[in-house]
């Protein structure tokens, strides 16, 4: 399946993602721990953006690998290899909202 969310970064420079379904509190939705400089770096010093993710190939997207689940604080570390030619190496914990929102931790995760 494929996912489209905005993100925006507050005034604090905070990264949040906009879900208007999501029951829990605004904190859980914050993108901490590399996403937020995924977020940066995608962004090119905007302070919004719109994105699809899907755990299905999507032509020329940015792979997300995991790395391992983090049950002990839910979710899972991923890894950016490669975005546009330049070597990234990032890691980046994906919080359970990501669990939330697939339906569980998948392998790789598309984005565009």
């Amino acid at each position: 399946m494929t996912f489209n969310y905005n993100f925006y970064k507050t005034p604090e420079n905070r990264w949040y993602v906009d879900i208007p379904a999501w029951t829990g509190s605004n904190d859980e939705l914050e993108m901490v721990s590399g996403a937020d400089t995924l977020l940066d770096i995608l962004s090119q010093g905007e302070g919004k953006i719109n994105l699809s993710f899907s755990d299905k190939l999507i032509n020329e997207s940015i792979v997300l690998k995991k790395i391992k689940d983090t049950p002990e604080i839910g979710g899972a570390l991923y890894n950016l290899e490669v975005y546009c030619g330049i070597d990234y190496n990032l890691e980046i914990w994906l919080c359970g909202v990501t669990e939330w929102i697939f339906g569980y931790l998948p392998n790789t995760i598309y984005v565009i």
